[in-house]
């Protein structure tokens, strides 16, 4: 079970950190976008800190992973990120579709392995 929380953070945190760098940095140029993905990034654009507010967080956490430090705490901070990627690509563009739920399935892996660190967040004060 222990190889297989490495592998998952790991690979989740080089797939977080290569897609952050990219945007971030602006290494690749932005395929040509058409209908509705045009309209949700033009959308995303337009809120001018949306996306860098998302890949700065998404970097942060590829840290976490790749470190092995706070991976608790990246697994709950990048959730809510992995569940909008999962949308989008359900609603939107399917055509990404296997790997967001590949990152769905390994987001939801390291947080059943740190089940036990969350304990504390759900006794009554």
């Amino acid at each position: 079970m222990k190889i297989a929380v490495i592998i998952v953070r790991v690979l989740m945190g080089l797939m977080f950190a290569f897609a952050s760098i990219v945007v971030l940095f602006k290494l690749v140029p932005q395929p040509e976008q058409t209908g509705n993905v045009k309209i949700f990034m033009d959308g995303m654009a337009a809120s001018v800190y949306m996306m860098t507010t998302i890949k700065v967080i998404e970097l942060i956490c590829a840290v976490a992973f790749l470190t092995g430090k706070f991976v608790p705490l990246a697994t709950v901070v990048i959730f809510p990120i992995t569940v909008n990627i999962l949308l989008f690509h359900v609603f939107v563009e399917p055509e990404g579709l296997l790997v967001a739920i590949l990152l769905m399935i390994g987001n939801l892996f390291l947080a059943w392995h740190y089940r036990n660190k969350y304990k504390p967040l759900f006794k009554a004060a």
